[in-house]
């Protein structure tokens, strides 16, 4: 088991995230349809298949292909979820960038980024059925794994873990926040599509450096 893979390996993760969008993109939609507009899974499948397309023009590394799709996401996808994980990716590029191998620790800051950097965009916290529900749990879950010392792979599992069982929370909670907010009781009984996306995310992020430090 190798503690790091390499940047230009690390192209295989916005491989992966793609790939994860494209086969969910009709069940992301199907959920948001029951509280939402129904155009999350097809909002991002255009994102992700847009940058799909650019990637294949030249080869690039992790950090070159988040800053591709994050610049894509903010530009090309309307509604907040654009936004939200044009930021995301940004984040995740910005601490990435110039680091030649990717370890648990700077793994660790990439994620640390993203919350600091969605904050500048949205006040959601944890229990307002938002893509926070998946995040912030599944960060907690990494870093309080590697704290006690447990390898890079036993951490990203428990990512896993955490962002599924944080997704599978919002099914009853009630929206408090975005357009869903406003049916109140009813939006009880669905889980958020910004939290199931967040999760298809996550576990593929997850998937593909256990697969590169193998």
């Amino acid at each position: 088991m190798r503690k790091a893979f390499s940047n230009a390996q690390g192209i295989a993760i916005v491989h992966g995230m793609i790939k994860v969008i494209q086969d969910n993109k009709q069940y992301l939609s199907d959920i948001d349809g029951q509280i939402g507009d129904g155009d999350h899974g097809i909002n991002m499948n255009k994102g992700f298949t847009l940058c799909e397309d650019r990637l294949k023009e030249a080869p690039v590394t992790l950090s070159e292909g988040l800053n591709i799709l994050s610049n894509i996401l903010m530009m090309k996808i309307g509604g907040s979820m654009g936004p939200l994980y044009g930021l995301f990716f940004k984040a995740m590029a910005k601490e990435s960038d110039g680091k030649d191998e990717i370890d648990a620790a700077i793994f660790q800051a990439m994620l640390d980024a993203i919350p600091a950097e969605l904050s500048k965009v949205t006040k959601a916290t944890p229990g307002d059925k938002t893509l926070m529900d998946c995040l912030l749990p599944a960060i907690a879950a990494y870093k309080e794994a590697i704290a006690a010392g447990e390898s890079y792979e036993s951490a990203l599992t428990k990512m896993k873990d955490a962002a599924v069982a944080g997704r599978d929370s919002t099914k009853d909670m009630m929206s408090r926040i975005g357009r869903s907010s406003r049916l109140g009781e009813r939006s009880i009984g669905v889980i958020d599509a910004g939290s199931a996306s967040c999760c298809f995310i996550l576990c593929a992020i997850a998937d593909e450096i256990i697969g590169l430090i193998k």
